[in-house]
């Protein structure tokens, strides 16, 4: 929670919530969580992930996965074979931080309409194209 200090509002640096956001400052991070939580046993190889995750680079990616191995919230496995084989998995702390994530997409998928409203203002406001099509719009295309 902020501080009062002297009558005014203060967000310390090293304050819990702004430590918790910071974990969202890398784009990809949540998503790479997301991905995970729903794999097979919270577990999968970087090429499948990478294959998962749409727009997202192979170097991003593997920022994304040093970073969160990093912070304690994946493990990186690697397997004693030939040849090379790697995979990802959440640890029980990352377990528990991809909890709350899921009810933050499962908000999203309920709150399309929304999301859909708040994009199209913003591209109004700022003469954006959209960069993405959405689901129902590939499904559409498929038709």
């Amino acid at each position: 929670m902020p501080a009062i200090v002297d009558g005014k509002l203060f967000f310390y640096a090293d304050s819990p919530p702004r430590r918790l956001m910071d974990l969202f400052s890398v784009k990809w991070s949540s998503m790479v969580l997301h991905a995970l939580y729903h794999w097979p046993n919270h577990r999968a190889r970087t090429g499948e992930l990478q294959r998962s995750l749409q727009g997202i680079s192979k170097k991003m990616l593997f920022q994304t996965l040093k970073e969160l191995e990093q912070r304690g919230l994946i493990a990186r496995h690697v397997y004693d074979v030939i040849p090379p084989k790697v995979d990802y998995r959440l640890t029980p702390l990352g377990k528990t931080f991809a909890a709350p994530i899921e009810q933050m997409y499962q908000w999203g998928l309920e709150n399309q309409a929304a999301l859909d409203e708040m994009e199209a203002s913003y591209r109004t406001a700022t003469d954006a194209p959209s960069d993405v099509p959405h689901n129902r719009d590939r499904a559409a295309d498929a038709d």
